[in-house]
């Protein structure tokens, strides 16, 4: 078995050192000769160019499942297996000779270049690997070292999608590599496919591809690294195992080299690194695949040509015989060995292959390629039906296989079923050019190489349609050949170059795609910029002819023309007068963004003179003079809302003349607010919100904009959200009162209602619904009405409006109405009863926009026909005491300045806070009360007992919201007190014992209250 290598040549070394070419040259110097390829797809490659350099009629094609075989041709391009055991050629070539080493093919390169040679030149190309175990077997041999024509550079690892043009990406799996294209196709346009389960045709056509630069991403497997020539900067494993047909492992550094080196071609240096999942190489692995230095092959595999078909038996026995030669090793069970041990074991393949011209032909069929990669029996039982035939018949039936071929015969479908239908042609096509198998070999050839040729085409089509954008492929193409682009503006912005979607125009500002990057993205940009210049200055010209209609101002502060936005508001000096900012890209220049901005601000001056046209026209008005216009002034500058207390010196100030005046503006002086009532609707107060947030960079703040739409629904109070910025309530037209907040203009309307409760006297007239004892008052129906609250919900009003709670029992306040129930009123007390409150300043209820609209049905407060007083006086006398006690009555007064101070420290229990109804008198420290009219804040106040120290109101810049007497007009509108006669913090109800008897408590000595008390009573002594 030991050969001569007398007269071979080995040319070895690494990937790009011109091994194929050098052959290639080699053959055609000679009159004729055969090389064999590992792939099919490598022998149509060298086919090609054979054919381009000594003509067709010239050259053979010879592979399992194609012949091109010309009369008298002088040269033969095969595939290693289909290599003819002997040849009269002059010249022979095997290239790849290190897959000699591989499991499953390994046998048959062994065979090869053991024992095929040329008359005078026999070639054995491969990697320097193979040096040692070539020399041992083939002593004699000329080994020649060529190095590799470029270098080859490790260049690390990037995201897929950050690597760079004219790379191959390497993965091992199909799964694998259609989820790689199919991001690179979104991301960067399209890549090439190429599978060893591709027919040559359709990997011929995706290679076309990448070669041509319609893409510049090619994903592939290993099959790239079989002498394909490509034009590869770049290789990029996304994996670094593979499964090898007996087991998943880790590829070796020689493998690894066979595939990186397709980087780099002839004297252009290529980079290779890792991408995805891949953890980085190591610097020893690195350093080998640079230098090309790898662990020599040791063994070849090896199985014996010297079979005996004698039987079954025999033929096994003698395919199991084991190499008599060092460095050779018996190759594992390859796919016709397995087959034939399937075979061996059927009764009807048995009892037939009883000759050895029949186990010869049973050998000849196992041969039969598993291009479908089905089990092994199912390879098996095809094997038989094809070997009944050829033993009964002479030939494959034909209508059998015209049945199969027919159901191959579809082009619809998806990549998965081309490639099962394809794989499952090509068995029938290596059928068809088997010689003796068909009675009509040639009409199979050709039926089946052009069903295999239309499916390719077919999987080529779904590939690119799946994988590649078209268009994206073109623009790339043109890009390089530094050819004028075209680009052209839709009408919606969409911007195209070459027909492809590269950005969005949105107003007067351009957004890149994500499509391109690098040289490209910028190329793109500047042959959109040419089309986006004149369209900028198109734009302009529309926009500055535009009519206000085709403008609108967000709440967001952006100025949008036809939907694209094209200015932002910005705060300035004055709320009223926002600054505009252009959003444009700097295309925009000179007197076409000049138009632009002036006609944008023109617009946003009138939007804001006419929804605010009342406080725009405040703003201007010349009819105002001294504290009147003062007052004008601070009204604009609070958009139209202020707090009756923090201008109440100011309005005091004011005589008649000048009130008239500022009410001629549509300005309103409320018990609580100064106001403008035509401000208090939804697109005012959007708009005084967005104002007032340009000017407070509140943009951001919570609550922007939630309370316009509870505005627009005509809510009249609404629960409040601790979490919102307070003062959007007050832009909203709602005063914040703790848990409620209520529209500001039914708050004037509650206060209408309470303002007669607190001026009627007892016996000078009827008692109003509510009234009490002139000084006090309870909920009424109406009030719940207005505000849409239930009466819960009333006495977080109240309290929020500054109103205390004295609580008493329902017979107490029975008994006191029906004390009342027979005074007489004379009709001088009514008129002037009436005349005050004509006079009370705030009594503007029939001011322009004041109407409130109605609650909504769920606000509606329940329709109590009587205040609890006056139900539990409608109770029969004599009737028995109800079990349980009736529920007791809550009676409103103004909060005074000596509500929570008590003389000696004593209890007082009748006040109760009207949150919680808890008794207060020792809770609460001395000097401290709710303010009348103040948000639920609280202020420290000293010791004070001053006359009227139940007044709503003292003038002091709080707010007015207390009940008014009228009488002094002249000096000004005055709040009304409870008794203006009483000077010793007594009221004068309480001298007609109004007030039920207060219980005393007993002292807690303990109290510090108690202890101060007492140190009060042992000063005075």
């Amino acid at each position: 078995m030991i050969l001569s290598g007398r007269g071979v040549i080995a040319v070895l070394g690494p990937t790009n050192t011109g091994k194929t070419h050098y052959a290639i040259e080699r053959m055609v110097a000679h009159e004729s000769g055969v090389i064999g390829l590992p792939l099919r797809l490598l022998a149509r490659e060298v086919y090609t160019r054979l054919v381009e350099k000594v003509g067709a009629h010239n050259v053979a094609l010879i592979t399992g499942e194609e012949k091109i075989t010309p009369h008298m041709a002088r040269f033969s391009v095969c595939t290693v297996e289909a290599m003819p055991r002997e040849t009269k050629a002059a010249f022979v070539a095997i290239d790849e000779v290190q897959l000699a080493g591989d499991l499953e093919r390994g046998h048959i390169f062994t065979d090869r270049l053991m024992h095929l040679r040329g008359r005078s030149e026999t070639l054995l190309l491969g990697a320097a690997t193979m040096r040692p175990i070539l020399e041992h077997l083939l002593p004699g041999i000329t080994v020649v070292e060529r190095p590799r024509l470029s270098q080859l550079l490790y260049a690390g690892s990037k995201k897929i999608t950050r690597l760079p043009q004219r790379t191959a990406i390497v993965a091992f799996s199909a799964e694998e590599v259609y989820a790689i294209a199919e991001l690179i196709r979104r991301q960067r346009g399209g890549a090439a496919v190429v599978l060893g389960a591709l027919s040559p045709r359709t990997r011929n056509a995706q290679v076309a591809l990448y070669q041509a630069g319609d893409v510049e991403y090619l994903v592939a497997t290993d099959a790239i690294g079989m002498g394909l020539n490509l034009d590869v900067d770049h290789v990029a494993f996304a994996q670094d195992r593979k499964y090898d047909g007996y087991q998943f492992r880790n590829l070796n550094p020689g493998e690894l080299a066979q595939v990186a080196g397709r980087a780099g071609r002839h004297l252009r240096d290529g980079t290779f690194g890792v991408t995805s999942r891949v953890e980085p190489f190591d610097n020893e692995l690195v350093h080998r695949i640079e230098s090309h230095q790898f662990d020599p092959v040791r063994v070849l595999q090896w199985r014996s040509k010297a079979l005996n078909f004698a039987s079954l038996a025999a033929l096994k026995k003698s395919l199991d015989a084991p190499p008599a030669v060092n460095g050779l090793t018996r190759a594992l069970p390859a796919v016709d060995q397995q087959a034939l041990d399937y075979l061996s074991h059927y009764p009807e393949i048995s009892g037939v292959a009883t000759t050895p011209e029949r186990v010869e032909k049973l050998w000849e069929a196992c041969a039969l390629p598993d291009y479908r990669r089905i089990t092994p029996a199912q390879h098996a039982d095809l094997i038989s039906t094809i070997y009944a035939d050829l033993v009964r018949r002479g030939t494959v039936n034909e209508d059998f296989m015209a049945e199969q071929v027919r159901r191959a015969d579809q082009t619809d479908g998806e990549i998965d079923t081309l490639s099962a239908r394809i794989a499952q042609i090509r068995t029938w096509t290596y059928v068809s050019n088997r010689p003796g198998w068909l009675a009509d070999p040639t009409h199979w050839q050709e039926k089946t190489r052009e069903i295999e040729d239309r499916l390719s085409d077919a999987l080529h089509e779904r590939l690119t349609k799946r994988f590649v954008d078209r268009r994206t492929s073109v623009l790339m193409k043109r890009l390089r050949e530094n050819a004028m682009l075209e680009a052209e503006i839709s009408v919606n912005g969409d911007v195209f170059v070459e027909g492809h979607h590269v950005g969005q125009l949105a107003g007067f500002r351009f957004t890149l795609a994500a499509v391109t990057d690098g040289l490209d993205a910028r190329a793109v940009q500047g042959a959109a910029q040419k089309a986006l210049a004149l369209e900028f200055e198109a734009r302009a010209a529309r926009l500055h002819a535009a009519g206000n209609a085709d403008l609108a101002l967000a709440s967001d502060g952006l100025v949008r023309w036809l939907g694209d936005p094209v200015a932002r508001l910005a705060a300035s000096e004055h709320v009223m007068r926002p600054r505009v900012i252009l959003l444009a890209d700097e295309q925009l220049q000179g007197n076409a963004r000049d138009h632009v901005l002036a006609r944008i601000e023109r617009f946003v001056n009138h939007h804001i003179s006419t929804v605010l046209k009342p406080l725009d026209d405040l703003s201007r008005a010349e009819d105002l003079e001294g504290l009147a216009k003062g007052l004008a002034f601070q009204l604009v500058e609070n958009l139209g809302v202020m707090f009756r207390r923090d201008v109440a010196d100011e309005v005091k100030s004011l005589d008649q003349e000048a009130r008239a005046s500022i009410r001629r503006h549509g300005i309103r002086f409320g018990a609580y607010h100064i106001f403008m009532p035509a401000l208090l609707k939804p697109a005012p107060a959007e708009l005084i919100t967005l104002l007032w947030a340009l000017k407070n960079d509140g943009l951001d703040k919570p609550g922007y904009g939630d309370l316009i739409p509870v505005l627009a629904a005509g809510r009249t109070s609404v629960v409040t959200d601790a979490s919102f910025e307070r003062n959007f309530y007050k832009l909203a037209g709602f005063r914040f009162l703790g848990k409620r907040a209520v529209r500001i203009d039914i708050l004037e309307r509650l206060a209408d209602l309470i303002r007669p409760l607190l001026q009627w006297k007892p016996g000078t007239t009827a008692r109003p619904d509510g009234a009490y004892d002139g000084r006090r008052f309870t909920a009424t129906t109406a009030m719940l009405s207005i505000l849409g609250a239930t009466p819960d919900d009333m006495e977080e009003i109240l309290k929020g409006l500054g109103y205390r709670a004295d609580i008493v029992k329902a017979e107490e306040a029975a008994a006191f109405l029906s004390a009342q129930s027979g005074n007489v009123t004379t009709p001088a007390d009514s008129a002037a009863v009436e005349t005050t409150a004509e006079t009370t300043d705030h009594d503007d209820a029939d001011a322009p926009g004041e109407e409130a609209s109605e609650p909504a049905p769920e606000q509606a407060a329940p329709a109590e026909t009587a205040p609890e007083a006056e139900a539990a006086a409608a109770e029969p006398a004599g009737e028995p005491a109800e079990q349980v006690e009736a529920k007791p009555v809550l009676l409103w007064r103004p909060g005074g300045r000596n509500d929570n101070q008590r003389a000696g420290g004593r209890p007082h229990g009748n006040h109760r806070g009207a949150n919680n109804r808890a008794h207060q008198g020792e809770a609460r420290r001395e000097g401290t009360e709710q303010r009348p009219d103040g948000d639920g804040r609280r202020e420290a106040r000293g010791d004070d007992n001053r006359k009227g120290g139940g007044r709503p109101d003292r003038n002091r810049g709080r707010d007015g919201g207390k009940p008014q007497g009228g009488q002094r007009q002249e000096k000004g509108e005055r709040q009304d007190r409870p008794d203006r006669n009483d000077r010793g913090g007594k009221s004068q109800a309480a001298k007609f014992e109004a007030r039920p008897p207060r219980k005393e408590k007993p002292i807690d000595p303990d109290s510090p209250f108690a202890k101060l008390a007492a140190l009060k009573e042992q000063m005075k002594k």
